[in-house]
Parts: C-alpha cells; sequence; structure tokens
C-alpha cells in the first residue's frame, strides 16, 4: 500500500497469466501461513493476471482441490487483470515468471520497478525462477505448481518478518 496512505499493512499483489492457477495459489497460501504465523494482520493481498481472459471467474478448480487438500482455500477469490494503478497501490508486485515479469516492466512506471519482483526470488533453494503453468497439465503439476509457491511464499514471509521489501 501507499505509504502516505491510512492503511501501514504491507501491500502483496500476485500476478500470473489469467489469475486462476498460479496467482490466486499464491494469494490464499501467503494468506494462510501469514494467519497461522499471526501475522496476517500486516498484509494486504490481492491476485491479478496480465491478461483479462477470466476477469470475474473463481480459481480453476484444479487449483482450488490441490490447494484444499493442503489446507488452503482458495474459494473467495476471483481473477481481475492487473491495473495501472496496482504498481503504486501495492509494496510488492511478485510475478510467477520471468514473462510475467517482462510485462509488468513494461507496463509500470520505471519509478516503481523495485516493486517487481518474481516469488521464486524468495525460494533460492528451490533452483527454479519461474513457477511453471500448470493449466494444461494434470494433477501432478497443479502440485508441483504448489510445491514451488509455498517454497515462495514461505521465504516471502520470512524476508517480510525480518523488514521492509
Amino acid at each position: 500500500m501507499s505509504k502516505s496512505a491510512p492503511d501501514r499493512r504491507t501491500g502483496l499483489l500476485f500476478v500470473c497469466t489469467g489469475n486462476i492457477c498460479r496467482s490466486p495459489t499464491a494469494e490464499g497460501v501467503f494468506r494462510a501461513i501469514a494467519r497461522r504465523a499471526g501475522l496476517a494482520e500486516r498484509f494486504h493481498t490481492d491476485s491479478a493476471g496480465t491478461h483479462g481472459y477470466h476477469i470475474g471467474d473463481p480459481p480453476d478448480e484444479r487449483s482450488c482441490a490441490a490447494a484444499l487438500r493442503r489446507g488452503y482455500d482458495l474459494s473467495d477469490l476471483r481473477a481481475r487483470q492487473l491495473r495501472p494503478e496496482d504498481f503504486t497501490r501495492f509494496d510488492l508486485l511478485l510475478a510467477m515468471d520471468r514473462g510475467h515479469l517482462r510485462l509488468m516492466q513494461r507496463q509500470a512506471p520505471r519509478a516503481q520497478h523495485a516493486r517487481l519482483r518474481l516469488l521464486l526470488d524468495y525460494a533460492p533453494r528451490a533452483g527454479l525462477r519461474d513457477v511453471p503453468d500448470p493449466y494444461y497439465g494434470g494433477e501432478a503439476e497443479f502440485e508441483a505448481a504448489l510445491d514451488l509457491i509455498e517454497l515462495g511464499a514461505r521465504g516471502l514471509l520470512e524476508a517480510l518478518s525480518r523488514g521492509p521489501a
């Protein structure tokens, strides 16, 4: 969130292509782990897609099923598209892959580029930079994406718990 706004929570926006698989999963996972750590009140979270393919839709049922098996509820989330004001409204905009990051860098004012990161920047032990898109895969791909998202979300929470983004 803007530091001049009365809301002093750290604003986090998770971004993927259509906002129905990876980014809502990342939002739901981060919210849950922050809540379990007693830190939920410190953050404002949201997710968005670089494209408007699924505006208003709930997360993909396969994402919801994989998340629910691990105790994450995504049922209240709805897809939306990334908006210009998001670049100043959120403290960190976390891309699921380098393609999303490049699109965000082209759209964001240069002064806001420091807010743009990859989620897996917070999970160096994952050995990857991108969370692969599970959309055209099966259960194994959704589980693998969730594994990486959990690593990134835990690393992000740990980094933010130590201090400012």
